[in-house]
């Protein structure tokens, strides 16, 4: 009974190799289509509003012939600057008179007009050149790391 327990012991025994698969998966590179990107310089006609303004000057001479002691300053008020023009006149004594003023006054004028401008901007042109054909060559230029 030994040897027929030994058997069947040997026979439960039994190993059983185990297998494993491994994988390796590697990628390439492959073109499968090619497109050329450029740029087109455009000009653009168009009118573009423009605001203008220009200072009239308006000049009136007002006569005075008052006595002075000292020559006035000139003197802004506003858009009025007023100028004293003055002379010596010998009398028996001499004595300051003030002739006139002669006041200054700016008056602005503003205006928009439209002036015709040409405006340059550029358009992306792109070009399909169609798939890669077996035995085509590609320069470096036209390959990137990133495709």
């Amino acid at each position: 009974m030994t040897s027929d327990h030994n058997q069947d012991q040997d026979e439960a025994e039994q190993t059983v190799p185990l297998m494993e698969e491994q994988l390796t998966v590697t990628k390439r590179k492959k073109v499968t289509d090619r497109v050329r990107v450029s740029t087109v310089t455009e000009t653009v006609d168009s009118v573009v509003p423009v605001n203008f303004s220009d200072v009239e000057i308006d000049v009136v001479r007002v006569p005075i012939e008052r006595d002075i002691d000292v020559v006035p300053d000139i003197v802004t008020e506003g858009d009025l600057t007023i100028i004293p023009v003055v002379e010596e006149r010998i009398v028996i004594t001499r004595q300051l008179v003030l002739r006139e003023e002669i006041h200054v006054r700016r008056t602005e004028h503003r205006e928009t007009s439209d002036i015709p401008v040409t405006i340059r901007r550029q358009r992306a042109v792109i070009d399909n050149l169609g798939p890669q054909t077996e035995g085509q060559i590609i320069s470096k230029e036209e390959t990137h790391d990133d495709l």
